[in-house]
């Protein structure tokens, strides 16, 4: 029998069924030969087929060719939307013809996409429901450059890749359908033939707003309604706001282990907002620091090896409750940063990981593309698409999220390419040295963007090492970023803090280091999550002595860092002193409010936090060396430390702390300016379960009777504790 010109090819059916068609918008659909217009589909099970308008006007009966695959002349004047009405004995069905759209991606996106300077990839890529000429539906977009075909899969089409594969924008890389009555709710992932031939194992989506519950691991189509948000008042200000001269203290909270429901199941993301933000607001704090709560398969992994960069935790509920946890948290003064991991991606089959049947966002050299620490995967920074996919993920979480800024992870392991590696087991760069140059390019344009697009964020670095000028901005040579991790600062510290009183003497100088550098970055002080994991113990447990002298030594030595320069930093339950390390499958040991000495520690560091918002002096020059100055660096003996803490136009503020259990009655302290001082705190005050012993409330600094020498006051000092005075010019 012949067929007729506008009979598709037997090889083109036979690869339409297969799945293995390289353009199947130029087979299926409405297309027009010659003087005739055909409609052509893939309808499994179906046992007949005709094609209608919209409004279920026939516009022709179609031909079966075998195995679902349908076709027929139909009277129309040109390209409209196609709805097929299919048959079979045991029903009958509508399916709204995907292949009668157009693209929804146009030249201009392929070329901002081609130059890698498109700024709104979370528009365009991943799956967004839309009203599409005129027809209701969710457009698919994602890259994956090396595939032979790409479809999306869910239960909307049976799981199977021939229903619904993708077309390719051969300039990009990028394939895109829009699928029409499928909506938010749904759930899906990729189906990628790999270049070789070989189906590859499904995809989540790397652009997906929105995941599956652990352990499903499926994308879910996002609710695209805009969020309403409140917090105009707040955004505004915070643009106006340089936060090196303002009161920085970050709450650090890991969200699932916070607090838990008295089933031992997560809180949802309203609960926390009612519970965790009037805590941390009422506790002195001005932010919150989230561990990732980017969409992660492996909960010990604490979020740090996320598989959706793009999609806030299913643990605690939907975008829009997130959304609702930040809108409250600013309307509470609270600002919200959020861990954020551009260095590394876990190798989770449905991930990233040779995403379409190549080494994609991965390097293909394990010397460059595995992280030996982690056993993961490390980006290809140095490709344009890896390097647009991160800098616009880091731009949607401050847009779409209101976030407050970003602490970048492992930003070390970035930087240098034998990060934690040995000889031969890395590659040299260009120049022969261990920079990792990509990722100080990417690094900087993060950081210029974010600031660029987002006045008054914070980006923060979580760098451990001495490279220079981590928070110099890029036009000055640095890495742009805002802040940095003093790593050095609670490292030194927490090694003196943790011997023993009397052996302290020998070990001064780790209490004093960091003055020497404190000012070489703007500098966070981090008592992190990572201090109190893995047989490390708590903050309490680190203090050395017996139980007295844990607690207070953890009081005097609060004191001390809350003075000291530079913005602060505790993780959650450290506040009150948890005895037990922290464990993210259950939560806080609030019990141990209880005790009186647990309680003691949290209304310390409440007060800590008020006096520290209170006092410019304390805040206004955290990053300026003519905001500090020694005025007891070198007592040994006795393990004293006192400085001054100094900013334009506000009264000096005197910090000193006695390290050891033994008092000291008039001991002499050399003082900013004579006159009046009132002891703002004392870390031994019995409301916080010390001793109760101090100077009533003020001392008087006298002018030297030895000329030359300036003013100076005589105090007691009480065990193992940190004293705040405050000038009083009346």
């Amino acid at each position: 029998m012949t067929k007729a010109k506008w009979q598709a090819a037997d090889s083109d059916i036979r690869a339409i069924v297969a799945g293995r068609h390289a353009d199947p918008f130029a087979l299926l659909g409405l297309h027009q030969v010659g003087e005739t217009w055909v409609a052509r589909t893939f309808i499994p099970h179906a046992e007949t087929v005709s094609a209608r308008t919209l409004d279920q006007r026939i516009l022709g009966e179609l031909q079966p060719r075998g195995d679902g695959f349908f076709e027929g002349e139909v009277k129309v004047s040109g390209r409209i939307p196609v709805s097929y009405h299919a048959r079979n004995d045991g029903g009958e069905w509508d399916v709204l013809d995907p292949y009668s759209f157009g693209p929804v991606l146009g030249p201009m996106d392929d070329y901002y996409i081609g130059e890698g300077s498109h700024l709104r990839l979370f528009d365009k890529l991943g799956a967004h429901a839309m009203e599409f000429e005129g027809v209701s539906g969710t457009h698919f977009a994602v890259w994956a450059p090396n595939a032979r075909r790409v479809s999306v899969v869910g239960p909307f089409n049976e799981w199977d890749g021939r229903r619904h594969p993708m077309r390719m924008r051969v300039n990009t890389g990028i394939w895109e359908v829009f699928i029409p009555n499928v909506g938010p709710g749904e759930i899906y992932k990729y189906e990628i033939v790999g270049a070789n031939g070989q189906l590859q194992p499904l995809k989540a989506d790397p652009f997906a707003r929105q995941s599956e519950f652990r352990p499903k691991t499926a994308s879910v189509i996002a609710n695209p309604r805009p969020f309403e948000w409140t917090d105009a008042a707040y955004m505004e200000k915070r643009a106006r706001t340089d936060w090196r001269r303002k009161p920085v203290s970050i709450y650090e909270v890991h969200l699932g282990s916070w607090r838990r429901r008295a089933d031992g199941s997560f809180m949802s993301y309203d609960q926390l907002a009612e519970q965790l933000i009037p805590y941390a607001a009422d506790s002195g704090f001005t932010h919150l620091e989230l561990l990732p709560i980017t969409e992660h398969p492996y909960d010990p992994s604490w979020g740090y090896q996320p598989t959706g960069l793009y999609a806030p935790t299913a643990r605690f509920g939907d975008p829009a409750g997130f959304a609702r946890f930040v809108d409250t948290a600013h309307a509470a003064g609270l600002g919200v940063i959020l861990d954020w991991v551009p260095a590394h991606f876990p190798t989770d089959e449905h991930g990233l990981a040779r995403f379409d049947g190549t080494a994609l966002y991965e390097h293909l050299d394990p010397r460059k593309g595995y992280h030996p620490d982690w056993n993961t995967a490390i980006y290809n920074f140095g490709r344009q698409e890896v390097s647009s996919f991160l800098v616009n993920n880091a731009l949607y979480w401050l847009e779409a999220f209101h976030l407050d800024g970003l602490r970048v992870d492992a930003v070390a392991s970035m930087l240098y390419l034998d990060y934690s590696r040995q000889p031969g087991e890395w590659v040299p760069n260009q120049f022969g040295g261990n920079h990792n140059l990509e990722a100080v390019e990417f690094l900087k344009r993060v950081n210029t963007e974010a600031y660029a697009q987002h006045p008054g964020v914070m980006m923060i670095a979580e760098e451990s090492t001495s490279w220079s000028g981590v928070s110099a901005p890029v036009d000055a040579g640095g890495l742009g970023f805002g802040f940095k991790w003093n790593m050095g600062f609670m490292n030194d510290t927490l090694r003196y803090m943790s011997r023993n009183p009397i052996h302290r003497r020998y070990h001064h100088n780790d209490m004093t280091f960091a003055s020497l550098y404190a000012y070489a970055e703007n500098f966070i002080l981090p008592l992190s999550h990572d201090e109190v994991v893995h047989g490390k113990g708590t903050l309490l447990s680190k203090m050395g002595g017996d139980d007295w002298a844990q607690f207070a030594g953890l009081r005097s030595y609060y004191g001390f860092m809350w003075g000291w320069p530079g913005k602060k930093l505790l993780f959650m339950g450290q506040e009150f002193a948890q005895r037990d390390e922290w464990n993210e499958s259950r939560g806080l040991d609030w019990w141990l409010l209880d005790a009186p000495s647990h309680e003691g520690i949290r209304r310390l560091v409440t007060d800590l936090n008020a006096l520290y918002r209170e006092l410019p002096a304390l805040h206004a020059r955290d990053n300026e060396p003519e905001g500090f100055e020694w005025l007891i660096a070198n007592d040994h003996a006795n393990s004293v430390f006192a400085f001054a803490r100094k900013a334009p136009g506000a009264d000096p503020v005197v910090v000193i702390s006695n390290m050891t259990p033994m008092p000291r009655d008039k001991y002499r302290v050399p003082m900013p300016v004579a006159g009046t001082w009132v002891e703002r705190l004392n870390t031994d005050a019995g409301w916080y379960g010390g001793t109760n012993k101090g100077n009533q409330g003020r001392v008087t600094a006298h002018a030297s009777e030895v000329e030359g020498l300036g003013p100076y006051a005589d105090l007691y000092l009480p065990p193992m504790s940190t004293l705040y005075l405050k000038y009083d010019p009346a």
